[in-house]
């Protein structure tokens, strides 16, 4: 039989702690099987080589590979309030736009070991089993922005489409519970978020149960009763904010 190419994979070290957790990682994918590695300037690091914080070459290679391998992004020596300066996370946005990297999973799965770390109390999460489902595309990170001397606007725009795609995903992923977190109370975008994802739920998916929340605090006390289950969020913000959250189950991103 032929031989089976080696699968490549684009690694973009980025910045602060990146290059030094990247090693490690590729120390194990080297021993786990048979890759090829092809390594690019990504973010802050890019920026101070080429100006930009997603090189072309470095989102055509991307394109072309077979995995993509991030390591970290960003860092106060790049912060700036400038709306014409780069900054490291364009080049985050840019690569989940240009390879359609509209969903992000965040599994929250405590070890034992780190259960008096978290905030919460151990028997608050213990055995927890959750997934956070991010949309990534669309919204207010992605829509229009407007700056002049004294005002300022992002505008945060979603098609039926980008809803239905990402209830899917989340929807599959789940076994018992969904529960679907928005701002319907306030924002047009949300009741068409709870809309979509209602029917997709009714029509594809009737054997699994959804739950809707308007508010991520009372979505976070539901998590902190019942850590079981998957979670869907649309505004970034929104999402971004319920997702911190329920780090502290996972003793994660510092809230320890």
């Amino acid at each position: 039989m032929p031989a089976v190419p080696a699968r490549r994979i684009v690694t973009l070290p980025g910045d602060g702690i990146g290059p030094e957790i990247l090693t490690p990682t590729l120390d194990v994918l080297i021993e786990l099987g048979d890759f090829e590695f092809e390594e690019h300037a990504f973010g802050g690091a890019a920026i101070d080589a080429h100006g930009t914080a997603l090189p072309d070459e470095t989102l055509e290679a991307c394109r072309r590979a077979d995995a993509v391998l991030l390591a970290a992004v960003g860092g106060p020596r790049w912060d700036t309030t400038d709306p014409a300066a780069p900054r490291p996370e364009q080049g985050l946005l840019g690569l989940r736009k240009g390879l359609g990297l509209y969903a992000n999973l965040r599994p929250v799965r405590p070890l034992p070991a780190l259960y008096d770390a978290s905030p919460l109390r151990r028997e608050v999460i213990a055995d927890t089993d959750l997934l956070v489902v991010r949309e990534l595309t669309g919204g207010i990170y992605f829509g229009e922005k407007t700056r002049t001397a004294d005002a300022a606007t992002d505008v945060c725009s979603y098609t039926v489409e980008e809803i239905e795609r990402i209830a899917r995903t989340a929807f599959g992923a789940v076994r018992s519970l969904l529960t679907s977190v928005d701002k319907a109370n306030v924002l047009e975008t949300s009741r068409l978020w709870r809309e979509t994802v209602t029917r997709v739920g009714a029509e594809e998916f009737p054997d699994v149960d959804l739950d809707t929340f308007f508010d991520h605090l009372r979505a976070m006390a539901r998590a902190r009763r019942q850590l079981h289950g998957r979670v869907a969020g649309d505004a970034d913000e929104v999402a971004e904010v319920f997702r911190a959250a329920l780090a502290m189950a996972g003793a994660s991103d510092g809230l320890s």
